[in-house]
Parts: structure tokens; C-alpha cells; sequence
């Protein structure tokens, strides 16, 4: 059992995560939800969107969180440039934007996973986890 009472997956490879938001204390809580998995291995992160790509192309992870809004390149377009360099990366949204546009966007440009930001711990290492 790890710190929040469930359980890791035993003898996993730890996955290796980047994760981008433009907000400081939102990114702080991210850091340490994906910290207290010994299964997850935070590789880098990022501020801006531009920013994330670099954070990619030097940290190698398998799955990357991003943030829709995010500022000098959009989650959508990191989403379309992160794959069209690195097409096996997983990407993950999460954001606020519940809108089905927002949804199928992101889909399209070839996200794997979708969340909004209230979803609770549990759901979010099982989707980084299953990703």
C-alpha cells in the first residue's frame, strides 16, 4: 500500500511522467499526488507549451499530462506535435474544459485519456497507470 491506502502495481516498470500546467501551486499538487506512487516516476514538467516539448524530447517519458490552456502552444497543438515526433507517447488532458469540443479536440489530435481537473487521485494514477 502506498501513502494514500491503495495499492501499486507489484514489480510494474515505473511509468516515466511529464506533466505541463501554467499554474504553479496546480502543478505542486500534481507533483506530489504522482510522488506518492512508487510505481510513477515524475521525468520532468512544464509551464508552457513550447516548454513541454523541450521537457519531452530531453526526459524521454511514456506519458505526458497536459493542460488544454497553456500558454505559446495549446494542449491540443503540443497534443498534434508531441506525437508527430514521439507517436508511441501516451497523452493525457487533463483540464476544466468539460465542453465536448474542448473533448473531441484533444481526441482527435491524438490523445489517449481525458480527465477534468476534479477528478480524485485514485482516477488519475489508474488512468496514468493504465495509459
Amino acid at each position: 500500500m502506498n501513502s494514500a491506502g491503495t495499492a501499486d502495481r507489484p514489480g510494474a516498470v515505473p511509468v516515466r511522467v511529464v506533466f505541463a500546467d501554467d499554474h504553479p501551486m496546480f502543478r505542486y499538487g500534481l507533483r506530489a499526488v504522482l510522488a506518492s506512487c512508487a510505481d510513477i516516476v515524475i521525468a520532468g514538467e512544464a509551464a508552457t507549451g513550447r516548454e513541454l516539448i523541450g521537457v519531452v524530447e530531453t526526459t524521454q517519458p511514456d506519458v505526458v499530462i497536459t493542460d488544454l490552456h497553456l500558454p505559446d502552444l495549446g494542449g491540443v497543438a503540443a497534443t498534434r506535435e508531441l506525437l508527430g515526433r514521439w507517436p508511441d507517447l501516451a497523452v493525457l488532458v487533463l483540464t476544466m474544459l468539460d465542453d465536448d469540443e474542448s473533448v473531441f479536440s484533444a481526441m482527435r489530435a491524438g490523445a489517449r485519456g481525458y480527465l477534468l481537473k476534479g477528478a480524485g487521485r485514485t482516477e488519475l494514477v489508474a488512468t496514468v497507470q493504465a495509459l
